[in-house]
Order: C-alpha cells, then sequence, then structure tokens
C-alpha cells in the first residue's frame, strides 16, 4: 500500500508542484486540504478541487473555517488596533497558524504517514506551518520539497510542463495569498528596496472616483452596523466593508519588517476592511478609554500581534493578553463617520454615549466645570516637585 501524505494546498504554483512531485516521483497517496480563511469565492473553491484531482490527489477536502478565525483572532486584531510596524494588518500571518491546526487535525484524523506545505526557505510560513505540526502532529513527518530542493517558480513551471500539466501560470509572476483580512502580494518589486507594486498586481482596482460617506457602528469594540445596516453575523460585516473600500482602491501598502527567522521581508498588501475597521476602532477609543487604558492596550496589543506573527499562538500568554483586550471593549460603542476618497479615507468623527469629550464637562481650551483656575495652579506646583528636587540635589539652577 502506499503511504499517505496530507498536503496543505491552495491551488497555486508551489501547491500544484507539491501534488504532481509526490504522487510521480515519491509515489505517495496525497491527500490535498484547503483551509479556507475567507479568500474564495464557491467558484474558486470548486475549480481548485478540480485541480487536485486533475494533478492526481487521492482526496481532496475544503475546511471553511473562516467563522473561527474571526471569533479566535481577527475580533482581537481589532480590539488591540493591530498593525505590524505599525502599518501591516497581519492578513496572512494571522491566518496560517489556524490553517495549521486544521491541517494537523486532519492528517491526524487520516493517520498519515507524512504532512506536507509548499513554503519555501526563505519565509516566515515555513515556520508557521512546521512548529504547529510539531506540537500538534510529532509523529508525523513533515516534507517540504519547495523548501528543500530551493525550486525557483520557474523551475516549477517547467516541471508541470514536462508532466503535461498545461495552465496559464502568468499570475505566478506575483505570490498572492488571499484571506478574510485581507491579501498579500509578492513579486519581483518586493525583493528589492526601491521599487513598489504595479496597479495590475493588485487584485481590486479603482471603480469610484466620487467621494462616499461611510458609517461603522462598533457594539463593545466589534462591528455592529455599516451604514445603519446591522449584521449579526460578523463575518459578513469584514465582507461588506471589503467590498466598500475596494471600490476606493483602499488599504493598499507596502510592509517591511523582520521576519521569524531574523532577516529583513518585504511584502505588499491589500486589505481595505483591516485599515477602515482598525482606524475607526482607533479612533473610538481615543474618546472613550482613559489615558492608562490606551496606553497599556498599545502595549500589549503590539506584543499580541508580534507573538501571533512569530507563530507563537498556542503560547498562554496569548490567552492572557485577549482576556486584558476584551475588557477594555466595555465602553467602544458608538458611531464612526467616515470620508471615502480614491486610495485613501478620512475619519471625521464620532458619536458615543461613552464620549469623554463631552461638553457637560466644560469647552477644552476655553472653560471647564471639573475645576477651578486656583485648582490648576495648585495642581501644577505639585506636579513641579520631583523636578525641582532633582535639580536641586544635582546642583541645577531652577
Amino acid at each position: 500500500m502506499k503511504k499517505k501524505l496530507v498536503l496543505a494546498y491552495s491551488g497555486g504554483l508551489d501547491t500544484s508542484y507539491c501534488v504532481k512531485y509526490f504522487t510521480d516521483e515519491e509515489n505517495l497517496e496525497v491527500h490535498t486540504i484547503l483551509v479556507n480563511t475567507g479568500g474564495f469565492s464557491d467558484e474558486q473553491l470548486q475549480k481548485i478541487e478540480e485541480k487536485a484531482y486533475q494533478l492526481g490527489a487521492k482526496s481532496h477536502k475544503t475546511s471553511n473555517i473562516t467563522h473561527e478565525y474571526y471569533e479566535k483572532c481577527i475580533k482581537y486584531l481589532i480590539f488591540g488596533n493591530v498593525l505590524k510596524n505599525n502599518t501591516y494588518p497581519l492578513s496572512v500571518s494571522s491566518e496560517r497558524t489556524f490553517q495549521a491546526i486544521e491541517i494537523a487535525n486532519y492528517a491526524h484524523e487520516l493517520k498519515a504517514d507524512f504532512v506536507a506545505h509548499g513554503s519555501t526557505g526563505a519565509g516566515n510560513d515555513q515556520v508557521r506551518f512546521d512548529l504547529i505540526f510539531n506540537l500538534l502532529i510529532p509523529e508525523i513527518k513533515i516534507i517540504t520539497p519547495v523548501r528543500d530542493k530551493t525550486l525557483s517558480r520557474q523551475a516549477e513551471i517547467n516541471y508541470l510542463k514536462m508532466k503535461g500539466y498545461e495552465a496559464d501560470w502568468t499570475k505566478s509572476t506575483y505570490s498572492i495569498n488571499q484571506g478574510l483580512w485581507g491579501t498579500s502580494i509578492g513579486g519581483k518589486e518586493t525583493l528589492t528596496s526601491d521599487k513598489t507594486l504595479p496597479e495590475a498586481a493588485y487584485l481590486n482596482q479603482l471603480t469610484q472616483n466620487e467621494p462616499e460617506k461611510l458609517e461603522i457602528e462598533f457594539l463593545n469594540g466589534e462591528i455592529e452596523a455599516l451604514n445603519g445596516e446591522k449584521y449579526q453575523n460578523k463575518v459578513k460585516a469584514i465582507q461588506k466593508l471589503n467590498e466598500i473600500g475596494s471600490k476606493f482602491a483602499l488599504g493598499r501598502g507596502m510592509h517591511v519588517g523582520d521576519t521569524i527567522l531574523g532577516s529583513k521581508g518585504r511584502v505588499g498588501f491589500e486589505a481595505p476592511a483591516a485599515l477602515l475597521a482598525i482606524e475607526a476602532h482607533r479612533t473610538l477609543e481615543k474618546y472613550v478609554l482613559t489615558k492608562w487604558q490606551m496606553h497599556w492596550k498599545e502595549q500589549l496589543a503590539n506584543w499580541y500581534g508580534m507573538l501571533l506573527h512569530e507563530a507563537q499562538y498556542l503560547d498562554p500568554v496569548m490567552n492572557n493578553i485577549e482576556k486584558f483586550l476584551e475588557d477594555t471593549q466595555k465602553t467602544v460603542s458608538g458611531k464612526v463617520f467616515i470620508q471615502l476618497y480614491p486610495y485613501h479615507f478620512v475619519v471625521e468623527g464620532i458619536e458615543s454615549q461613552y464620549d469623554m469629550v463631552s461638553s457637560k464637562f466644560g469647552t477644552y481650551g476655553e472653560e471647564n466645570t471639573l475645576w477651578t483656575g486656583e485648582d490648576a495652579k495648585g495642581f501644577t506646583k505639585i506636579l513641579s516637585n520631583q523636578i525641582k528636587l532633582f535639580r536641586a540635589v544635582t546642583q541645577k539652577e531652577i
């Protein structure tokens, strides 16, 4: 009997190569699994399944974990306003761990001899997949031909052609990973530091030039409504926000950061819903949270994003941080008003019952009802005491 191999499959060039290589060269029984985190339509999923069988897969499974991905991850990325290096909304790095967990469970269920993925040896995904597999299915051997053979994309294309599999790999000029929280795009321009992606590399093009207003309503930190339309299903709210933002070609950017292995990496991304939701949520929090809530949220959220990016999701500290973030959202409710333009947007203001910029406490810079002028004088003297003491003992002139 042939030995069983479970392959993390996306239908792209790398994993297509893997199916053909494992069936023809290694004589393995290949079972492909695509873990959908919101990046595929039903039509795309059907085509990907057909391709898997054409390449020689014994079986194919599509596992949809989009709602789980939202509840266990995206929700907290919004609560924490998480942007890696203040730029990237962790569009792909946030989903890989959850895909790996699902693949590991499937490999265990099938009693597979091997588990495989199509990652190269240069990026972060190899670590994310390997780490989860090592933790959850240590008895199953990991095989990674693209990484181990250091294959170029052209070499993979040539191999598939040699095996009689013809396909249009034109878009393989760019490595595209699409999910609910955004799309990452890698290509020749991301391999250098001086160029940006061309317009054609992005999945969504500008289709609306006239400005448009957008109203996002939050309830306890989660999106409750868009332009007055309520969304019980938060995944659908994010999908709708992506649809709205895509018309204006919003959410584009280039991210430069440190890989898990220590090198610098550069990638393009397109995440309209993520950037709209995070900026709207961050703005609302400025009005309804205290100074120290904001301060410690930022510290812990940065750690949360970094640990998630670096495959540490199963460390118990992540759950500890999630509980803190969730607790801060009790007053993060209200409406945020945004003006959309081609390629950019402006958050204009908010409306909330918890708004602390309230006229009943006075008017900033003009008048107040919480203290008197004499109170302010005394407060300022007290506030300066420690600096006075330091300057006195260090012989500084006062």
